[in-house]
């Protein structure tokens, strides 16, 4: 089994255990937090797949992607505490 198999396996996994936190999270922080955690983890496993498979076209999903989740973040994160989105 490859090394980078077995990362993406346990990026993986460990999306799967912040899956919890995001369902459970006492706090809609902690809900925000995890749902990013998991978006940052779908990132990273983008790229290993695109290293595993030597397809760079992988990578520039992957960079697309991580900026949709963090201005999708910050959009989640300005309404929860202004309740709107306007300035």
């Amino acid at each position: 089994m490859s090394p980078v198999l077995v990362a993406c396996l346990l990026v993986l996994l460990g999306a799967v255990l912040v899956l919890f936190r995001t369902l459970k999270g006492p706090t809609i922080f902690d809900r925000i937090l995890g749902a990013n955690m998991i978006g940052t983890k779908a990132v990273m496993v983008l790229c290993l797949l695109g290293f595993l498979q030597g397809r760079s076209g992988f990578l520039d999903i992957a960079l697309l992607y991580a900026l949709i989740n963090f201005i999708g973040t910050i959009a989640i994160l300005k309404f929860v505490e202004f309740r709107r989105l306007s300035s």
